[in-house]
């Protein structure tokens, strides 16, 4: 086969965006030009690499192989890219990592302050659920992500670097509000906002309360703490949710945590990317950085004070 790399990343745009037109846009193309570029892939490959079903295009099963290693080559070439400029002194280079909806609290400040020593990095940030971050992982699609606890089976290298503390909240009027040492079979008689279940934190509150031979009543399910926090706070019912969450709220008095009887569940929060994955310089220096000033940077003043 004789393939340029024009080609590869005309048809990486493409299967990415399964649309011809969007294609073009990115890579500030005209659509002819995205068109021929495939074709000319096509007939290098000797297989037709879309297929076009009414107004959607698919990828064909050569299409897909293709792909897979489009990626893998295009992450080499970064990588290459980053080592160069390693070597040259130059610290430069671009960071691809997804954090847990509920890390984005915090990982902002982590990049921010990792930018601010490395001011030439660039960097991508996807902030998606735990579904989503076990595919990017399977796939290699990102340097790493940061998440609560991932699978044990999973071909993960893992590192704890910060404790994550779930707590129950509740609206400043709540009667549980003023009260110590609450039981958790109290909380049996009180109406509950969870996440969805699959997420981290519903997986480790349904553990924790089956422990402990304690049913909620569970009824409302949210996918995202915002959504939580603005429900206990008309008064749907109460919430868990992680500490790291609520640093706006609890200053302002919008929400309480409670007095719980063995709370908080403790949790942490782990840097996590693909076993034997060869990281570029500056994804390396990114958790170096994370495992050694993750923990200093976050302040737990509002748990203390909570």
């Amino acid at each position: 086969m004789h393939i340029t790399l024009r080609q590869l990343k005309v048809f990486e745009a493409v299967a990415r965006h399964l649309n011809y037109t969007q294609a073009a846009q990115e890579l500030h193309l005209t659509q002819p030009a995205v068109s021929m570029q495939i074709k000319q892939l096509e007939e290098s490959v000797g297989l037709p690499l879309f297929e076009q079903m009414g107004k959607q295009t698919y990828l064909t099963e050569a299409g897909r192989e293709m792909h897979h290693y489009c990626r893998a080559i295009s992450r080499q070439l970064s990588e290459a890219e980053e080592v160069i400029e390693q070597l040259k002194g130059v610290r430069r280079g671009h960071l691809d990592i997804s954090v847990a909806s509920t890390a984005n609290y915090f990982a902002t400040r982590l990049l921010a302050s990792f930018i601010s020593h490395y001011p030439e990095v660039s960097f991508s940030l996807d902030v998606t659920n735990r579904a989503t971050l076990l595919r990017q992982l399977e796939q290699n699609d990102k340097d790493m992500v940061i998440m609560g606890k991932p699978p044990d089976d999973q071909g993960l290298e893992t590192e704890a670097f910060m404790e994550n503390p779930l707590v129950v909240i509740a609206p400043p009027d709540h009667p549980l509000a003023g009260e110590a040492g609450i039981s958790l079979k109290r909380l049996e008689e009180e109406p509950f906002v969870v996440r969805e279940p699959g997420s981290g934190t519903f997986i480790a509150m349904e553990r924790f309360f089956a422990e402990h031979g304690v049913n909620l009543k569970t009824g409302m399910q949210m996918t995202s703490n915002e959504a939580i926090k603005q429900a206990v706070e008309a008064g749907l019912g109460l919430g868990i949710v992680s500490i790291h969450t609520l640093e706006l709220e609890l200053e302002t008095g919008r929400l309480v945590v409670l007095d719980m009887a063995d709370f908080p569940i403790l949790r942490h929060w782990y840097v996590v990317h693909r076993q034997g994955k060869r990281l570029s310089p500056v994804a390396q220096t990114f958790k170096e950085f994370v495992l050694s000033r993750a923990s200093k940077m976050v302040t737990r003043s509002h748990l203390e004070s909570a």
